[in-house]
């Protein structure tokens, strides 16, 4: 483990923390494991992060803004903690 992973892991943390468990009320470790599970899956999958241009972490392609054409359809994630929003096909 390299001496910048701390810094990577402390920014994770306090994202986690900020964007979703200081706004929830975590009934037992079974949901906190729920949520926790949803989260990430929404950080690495979802989520564009601007120090990767706007890529997703899981090697999604990036967001592509302009040109963009159909309805988009808003996805709620942790009970409409997280938003989620998609372009419908077509």
């Amino acid at each position: 483990m390299t001496t910048w992973a701390n810094a990577y892991a402390e920014r994770f943390v306090r994202t986690v923390r900020t964007e979703c468990l200081d706004r929830i009320f975590v009934l037992s470790e079974r949901h906190l494991e729920s949520v926790l599970k949803t989260y990430i899956n929404h950080y690495n999958r979802e989520r564009p992060h601007r120090g990767l241009d706007l890529r997703l972490p899981e090697g999604g392609p990036p967001v592509n803004i302009a040109g963009a054409t159909g309805s988009i359809v808003r996805r709620d994630r942790l009970g409409g903690l997280i938003h989620e929003y998609h372009r419908k096909a077509a």
